[in-house]
């Protein structure tokens, strides 16, 4: 695996910035393998993960940094999944503490987590070191069987684009 982020990138607790981010991981998921059912799902999972910094972490503020980190998992420079790192500067809960509510108690809301754990293969919540935010990371393996038509693009170091 990667030692450092191939993409990081900060960007401000702004709700409007959901739909540019969701679009990048979702077309890195696709160009590095992962079929268009599955980069949507990482995709929804990054944002819901996303709104649940600026809802609770935030509190709904709009100004505030979060930093997104994108490392591909590799063996023998084969391309097998990636990671994703979510961090903030946002109130601290708990790691264990984070949970979906009961999924029998229908009503709008409150699946995000549910989704993210459903989706993602690895998920491991922590709070940052100083006492001032969390540290969400999330991983997904590439299914052996997945056959994206892009397949290979980062694996032969090109352009993801």
């Amino acid at each position: 695996m990667s030692q450092s982020p191939e993409i990081k990138i900060e960007f401000r607790s702004n709700p409007a910035y959901l739909c540019a981010i969701r679009e990048m991981v979702n077309l890195l998921s696709r160009r590095c393998g992962f079929s268009d059912g599955a980069a949507n799902k990482i995709a929804l999972a990054v944002d819901e993960a996303l709104a649940n910094v600026m809802n609770h972490g935030y509190e709904k503020r709009t100004d505030l940094p979060i930093w997104l980190s994108i490392s591909r998992r590799e063996s023998g420079g084969v391309t097998e999944g990636f990671r994703i790192v979510i961090e903030d500067e946002g109130r601290q809960v708990e790691p264990e503490q984070i949970k979906s509510r009961d999924l029998a108690d229908i009503r709008p809301g409150g699946l995000g987590v549910h989704i993210i754990r459903e989706v993602m293969d690895n998920v491991k919540y922590e709070k940052r070191e100083g006492g001032l935010g969390m540290r969400l990371t999330l991983e997904k393996k590439l299914d052996p069987g997945e056959s994206a038509p892009n397949r290979g693009c980062c694996e032969r170091g090109g352009p993801c684009a």
